[in-house]
Parts: structure tokens; sequence; C-alpha cells
């Protein structure tokens, strides 16, 4: 059942679309995107060509149409009523690129693969970035969740910021402005990210090699890593691992429908086949519960949750309150 019309919308942004060259998809496939592989329809997708094609089309979008920014969907669940307005995907082509822009600095578009920015820095002698190699997802999102593995975050190595505001203008944001924290940045919400600046330190390749290798294996080891899953499912509460505390709610290998808190990292959730949005949203509310139940204390989402809820497919919020 479509519960948005893109055809339509495309309609209504009139002549000004002519001038557009990337690529306008209505009523996109949201299942097609995300890891999850689940998830209704975007009303309007747009894969602008590159960066002044973006400002373009910003320039032409009426204000009280929604914009949703997407990356590479890996750490995203969407709902099965789909998500109203344009959802924007960053395309490979023009924000994927990453560079050497001077001594121990790498310039990476914000669709760039976060993996690809510690090859980058490994193939040039350039430590600091190891823990990339274990993040799935792109820059993009790094940028705005401040990613971060194995003790180094992305307010360590990141100098500056480039970004888009809903009206195209473009601005450039230094560390401070980013306003960084825990899986946080305080940065303004309707900022497009597009490339930042990072910066490491001289090292042996060699060393950098090993570093890599120990987070793969660390990752391949204790991760569902070949399984339909977005990443870490909650953040982990200031002095507790969220996995543990899952775990001692009695919630490793928890199942709803199609979905399922993974038996080896039970802070993953899976899409074991043919799982909704509703079954995973349901399955996450369902864990936030008893772990309140369990030790008090109340999970926050990691993942990102976007659109809508098929009607009567609702899945009610958790307030912290036990529930009979």
């Amino acid at each position: 059942m479509k519960q948005v019309n893109g055809e339509r919308l495309l309609a209504s942004l009139g002549e000004g679309v002519k001038d557009i060259r990337g690529r306008l998809t209505p009523d996109a496939p949201m299942d097609r995107v995300t890891w999850f592989q689940a998830g209704g329809l975007a009303e309007l997708m747009f894969q602008p060509h590159d960066l002044d094609d973006l400002t373009t089309f910003l320039k032409i979008l009426p204000e009280d149409v929604p914009l949703t920014v997407v990356g590479v969907g890996s750490n995203l669940l969407v709902r099965d009523g789909g998500i109203p307005g344009v959802v924007l995907r960053l395309s490979a082509k023009g924000f994927g690129q990453v560079d050497l822009v001077g001594e121990n600095r790498i310039q990476a578009g914000a669709i760039c693969p976060d993996k690809h920015v510690a090859a980058m820095a490994m193939d040039n002698g350039i430590g600091g970035f190891a823990f990339y190699y274990g993040i799935p997802g792109s820059i993009g999102g790094a940028l705005r969740m401040n990613a971060g593995a194995n003790g180094t975050e992305t307010v360590d190595r990141v100098v500056e910021v480039h970004a888009v505001d809903r009206s195209g203008n473009r601005h450039v944001l230094s560390k401070a402005d980013m306003g960084y924290s825990y899986r946080y940045s305080s940065a303004p919400a309707d900022l497009i990210f597009t490339h930042a600046i990072f910066e490491g330190y001289s090292d042996e390749r060699a060393k950098i090699r090993q570093e890599m290798d120990a987070v793969r294996q660390h990752r391949e080891s204790v991760q569902p890593v070949k399984e339909k899953t977005g990443g870490s499912t909650f953040k982990n509460p200031e002095g507790h691992s969220a996995w543990k505390l899952i775990d001692e709610a009695g919630c490793r290998g928890l199942v709803c429908g199609g979905a399922q808190m993974s038996s080896l990292h039970c802070n993953f959730m899976i899409n074991t086949g043919h799982a909704s949005g509703y079954d995973l949203e349901y399955l996450g509310e369902m864990v936030r519960q008893r772990v309140f139940e369990s030790s008090g204390i109340e999970l926050q989402w990691e993942i990102k949750r976007l659109g809508i809820f098929m009607p009567g497919r609702e899945v009610r919020p958790f307030h912290g309150v036990t529930t009979e």
C-alpha cells in the first residue's frame, strides 16, 4: 500500500527541475537503500550530480516540503509508511572522493565509506584512522553522530566540515562549531554535510595495517557482519555497556516477527528474512522496556528512525514507565 505520491510532488516542483542534472526518483523503495532491507517508500528521492547541482535543487525546493538526508543506509530504520517529501541521497560520483590535501591531512566526501578513509590513510602512512575501518557507514553519518570505535572518535580527527543549508547556502564549520559529545553533534540539523578535512599523524604503514587487521578481526568475531543489520542499536549509557544491559535483561536472541536481537552481539538487531520496519522498531522498544525493568536504565536509540507508520501499525514510544 503506497503512503506517498512522488509523481505529484515531482510535478509540483515546476520547470526548475529541468536544470537538475542528478537523478529524481518518485516513490523510491527504501528497502533497497537501508542495510536492514526494510521500510516503505521515499516520496521523492534526489541524488545530485555534484555540489552545484545540490545547491540548484535546494533553491527550487519549497520550504514546506520535508527534506530528509540519508547516507549509505547502514544505521537507518525506515518505517513502513515511507518518508514524505524529498529524500536526499548524495551520489558517490559527486560526494564520494577521498584525497590528500596536505601533510597528514585527508579530504573526504560525505558519502565516502569510513573504511575508504582508513585505507587512504594507511596507504600514505597517516596514523589515527584505523578505527574507521570497523565502522559500517559513510563520512556524512560519522560527522553527524561523532562516530567512533576502539577509543577514537570523529572529533579526534576532524579539522573542518563543509556543508550547505536548506536554502543552498554554503558553510564551513570548525571542530568547535560541530559541538561534539558522545555520539552527538549540536551542528544545526538542517545542515547537509558535503565533505570534511581530517588530520592524522605520520606513522609506519606496517603498524597501521596491523591496527586495521586487528579492528577487522575483532569485528568479524563479535559482530553479525554477514547479516542484514544496522550496526549498534542503542548508545552505551554513561558507565555501562548497552550489550551487557540487554544480555542481563534476557534479550539476547529476542525475536519479533522477522526481527531479532543477534545471539552473537545482542546490541545488534538483524532482519532474519522479511522483517518489516514495524518488526524492527517494536523489537527495539521491547528491549528498551525490559532493560528498564531490569536495571532502571533507559537505553537511547543509536539507529536513526525515519518516516511514518502504516495506519494501525504504530509503535508506542518507550517513556521509561514499567508496563504490566
